[in-house]
């Protein structure tokens, strides 16, 4: 091993915005904000941040014009729910699949929530 991840960090163009939605998705509270960075986090040393990237496009995922770059994984219990919160953050739908729904997020950063492999699909 040469290192160990400290954050993963998503440019947008509004990061104190951006962060208040990962941090109600997430359940991870804000824990620094300093200037153009915001980090969210949790007890256990997970931390996602946020910087500003004024010129930031966004992906138009699935256009390959504009590709995805990353997105995130959220394992939900129930998603219908998750997704009726999502939504009410500021979150948009692109697809559904089965036991998992793409969308985007206000700053247009792809993100899934997934059904936790222990719940039946619905």
């Amino acid at each position: 091993m040469i290192g160990r991840l400290s954050t993963v960090v998503l440019d947008c163009p509004d990061p104190r915005a951006l962060a208040a939605f990962y941090s109600e998705v997430l359940g991870m509270p804000i824990t620094r904000a300093e200037g153009d960075w915001v980090d969210i986090g949790d007890r256990d040393g997970t931390q996602v941040s946020f910087q500003l990237a004024p010129d930031h496009v966004p992906p138009r995922w699935p256009d390959p014009a504009y590709p995805q770059q990353f997105h995130l994984d959220v394992d939900v219990d129930d998603i219908a729910a998750a997704e009726e919160r999502v939504l009410a953050l500021g979150a948009a739908k692109v697809r559904e699949d089965g036991t998992f729904r793409v969308y985007t997020d206000p700053a247009g950063h792809p993100f899934c929530l997934v059904l936790a492999p222990s719940q039946p699909a619905g």
